[in-house]
């Protein structure tokens, strides 16, 4: 299409915009060959943050030259031969850590430069790449991780989220955005997608056109997290499949050339839908496509992205299984082993979840037993004990320059704990963040715990939380609100247990905690938070 840099003669523009003039970000995937015969210390520093648009961050510290790799996973679907080469790159350079992000996509840690392009060679040839999973650029685009297979999806959404990711990757119309461009395009009538905080999304929705019932999607603008949230609005305006690609190119068009680019923190495009407002955003639209106004909304519910449990398909006589992976932590065996099962009893596919978790399907009715027998599933539970199987968290300070605190083990330890002593009749979403960005999505959480550094009673900094209640999404979205109070890390997890104690013993029967907070309110909440604190303190 070819485009002019509309926005090249700002004198406002920050450094890494004025840095984005000279060298476009998918100019490193050129220089990544050489500097990989020539070393880590052949990069200049001004160019580490250009590995982004390779989908490379450097770990904690940078100077050690160890790179995070993030791996795009449309709509989460891993086939068989995806996932043993990804096993076996995460043995050979990653030490053998594997992540499952909330964006469905993959990450490896532990890289050096001088084993990326091996790396990207094999990643290419099982049509796998991490180009553009971060940056100011397309990233990896969130899809029902049942598509095809789903009794509760309008469409089959797989082609669409393919042929639109396809057509944004390598794409230098679309390489040097404001800052980040999430999308997620769905027709799960439960939001497995959590559409309201992306940028763009497509939602699953209906609308009578020449006296029948089309199934297309109805969008949604501005959304977004970290440290100012904000909700995607909808617009009035309905989308047919055919016409996924064009919309989203369009909206990519609005951002790029009428996104903020002169203070990096307002560079999202949340923050131009803020001040423009749906109907301007629309009319802006208008200029590029003309659509039709919305139809009917098919959103039912909000099931978080979990799928656990054996379901039927919309294929009679076959199944998918939903399993949990603790926090979405995985080591290169155990993801050979889950490709082996899904091989065996399925068609090799494993399907990852913005809930850190897998999918399984086309498990025919007659192998569902053995399936259930495999040893593998004692560890990723079909059916996990209620906290370990709601929790959700971020990479944290063990690898991300960004974190103040550790999240992923503590996380871990403390769910197994909360399940070891208290019974709840309702799943209770926890969400752990080392940092204000939120990659894991705390904002969404029932319990939404935000790491920070404090000084304790001796003067000492420590690592310690914040602690957030009440975020849904869907009908009633709103995102958590925070309870005062700072919460020294090691007293977190008895500070968990007497608050979410409270709640077991206050909740009504099936009684949920977004309910429960609903007809209580924030203030006995925030008086039993004070009074647990000044327990533990004494």
């Amino acid at each position: 299409m070819g485009h002019t840099k509309v926005w090249a003669d700002n004198e406002k523009l920050s450094k890494e915009e004025k840095m984005k003039l000279e060298k476009d970000g998918l100019d490193i995937l050129e220089d990544i060959p050489r500097y990989a015969e020539q070393g880590f210390a052949s990069i200049p520093k001004e160019e580490w943050s250009l590995f982004k648009w390779a989908g490379l961050y450097l770990q904690k510290p940078k100077e050690d030259g160890y790179f995070m790799m993030r791996v795009n996973v449309p709509s989460g679907i891993l086939t068989y031969e995806q996932a043993l080469e990804l096993a076996a790159i995460a043995k050979d350079y990653g030490r053998d850590v594997i992540d499952i992000t909330t964006r469905q996509a993959i990450q490896f840690h532990w890289l050096q430069i001088e084993n990326i392009p091996d790396i990207f060679d094999r990643l290419k040839k099982v049509g796998l790449s991490s180009v553009g999973a971060c940056g100011d650029i397309m990233r990896t685009i969130v899809g029902n991780p049942l598509a095809g297979i789903d009794p509760k999806e309008l469409i089959d959404t797989k082609d669409i989220v393919d042929d639109v990711y396809a057509y944004f990757q390598h794409n230098r119309d679309f390489s040097n955005l404001p800052r980040k461009f999430k999308i997620s395009i769905s027709s799960n009538i439960n939001n497995a997608q959590n559409a309201e905080i992306n940028c763009l999304s497509f939602t699953p929705a209906t609308k009578e056109i020449g006296g029948e019932s089309v199934a297309g999607f109805h969008v949604y603008v501005g959304g977004g997290l970290s440290s100012k949230p904000y909700l995607a609005q909808e617009l009035d305006m309905f989308v047919t499949p055919d016409q996924v690609k064009t919309v989203t190119e369009v909206v990519a068009t609005i951002f790029r050339d009428y996104g903020y680019r002169e203070k990096r923190h307002r560079a999202r495009l949340k923050f131009l839908m803020a001040d423009w407002g749906p109907e301007a955003f629309k009319e802006k639209m208008n200029e590029y496509i003309k659509l039709p106004s919305k139809g009917k909304n098919q959103f039912e519910t909000w099931n978080a992205g979990y799928f656990y449990g054996v379901h039927p398909q919309k294929q009679p006589g076959f199944n998918y299984v939903g399993l949990n992976i603790p926090v979405g932590r995985l080591y290169s065996a155990e993801l050979l082993e889950l490709a082996r099962i899904s091989k065996h009893y399925g068609n090799g596919e494993i399907r990852t979840c913005n809930s850190q978790n897998v999918v399984i399907p086309h498990i025919a009715d007659e192998e569902v037993e053995a399936f259930l027998k495999e040893d593998i599933l004692d560890r990723m539970n079909i059916e996990p004990k209620p906290f370990i199987g709601s929790s959700v968290s971020c990479t944290g300070i063990e690898y991300c320059n960004l974190a103040l605190v550790e999240t992923k083990a503590r996380m871990r330890g403390i769910a197994d704990y909360l399940d070891d002593h208290l019974k709840v009749d309702v799943p209770v979403r926890i969400h752990m963040v080392g940092c204000p960005n939120a990659c894991g999505q705390r904002q969404i959480a029932d319990i939404g715990l935000q790491g920070i550094k404090m000084k304790n009673k001796d003067k000492q900094l420590v690592e310690a939380f914040e602690i957030y209640v009440g975020g849904t999404l869907t009908q009633q979205a709103q995102f958590n609100e925070k309870l005062k109070g700072k919460i020294e890390a090691s007293q977190l997890k008895g500070v968990l247990y007497e608050f979410i104690k409270y709640f077991t013993e206050e909740k009504q029967p099936g009684e949920n905690f977004y309910t429960f907070y609903q007809r209580l309110g924030k203030e006995p909440l925030q008086e039993k938070l004070s009074t647990i604190m000044e327990q533990q303190v004494s």
